[in-house]
């Protein structure tokens, strides 16, 4: 073999890993492997404003430190886009499984309109906090109908997706989120 044939094929032996690494990056990019939800920086704190409960009797998210709170807010007439929420709301939760205990639901009535009873049987265990009359929300996760919101179990709302959110995504996140935290 030519001294000059030996050179070009060490040249090309070190050439060769990195033509294919620029050629790998630039035309077979992976997918983006973050969460699906927007992380809340910095995070702040959820609402202090007592609510009423449907069922009777005074609520506030303070009652649910060391749980992880999903919260999401409608009409209290509870059109089908708030019922898809709720319904995701419930499917994802029953769906983490041996960590469904953590997490805890909340749907916030934006509104003075009185929720129907019937539409709301089916999400048992749901607490339905009703604004109380001549009381304003703050924006956020109280008053925002077009995102579900995550509260960790410190009080700090950190997360939200759109309303309604994609089911595998929204079920990555918080999988992804329990797994690693040691809290609630």
């Amino acid at each position: 073999m030519k001294p000059r044939t030996k050179l070009l094929l060490l040249a090309a032996a070190f050439a060769l890993p990195i033509t294919a690494s620029v050629v790998i990056y630039n035309y077979f990019r992976p997918a983006p492997s973050a969460n699906y939800g927007q992380l809340l920086l910095p995070p702040a704190s959820a609402t202090e404003q007592p609510f009423d409960r449907a069922e009777g009797g005074a609520f506030t998210f303070g009652e649910l430190r060391e749980r992880w709170v999903l919260v999401a807010s409608d009409s209290g007439a509870c059109p089908s886009v708030c019922m898809a929420k709720l319904v995701l709301m419930r499917q994802v939760r029953l769906a983490l499984g041996r960590n469904a205990s953590r997490l805890a639901r909340v749907f916030v009535i934006d509104d003075l309109q009185a929720p129907d009873p019937a539409a709301l049987a089916p999400f048992e265990g749901t607490v339905i906090a009703l604004t109380r009359r001549g009381l304003r929300l703050p924006a956020g996760a109280a008053n925002d109908r077009a995102h579900i919101y995550l509260i960790d179990p410190h009080g700090n709302v950190m997360m939200r997706w759109p309303a309604p959110p994609e089911f595998k995504g929204m079920l990555r996140d918080l999988e992804r989120l329990l797994r690693a935290s040691q809290i609630g």
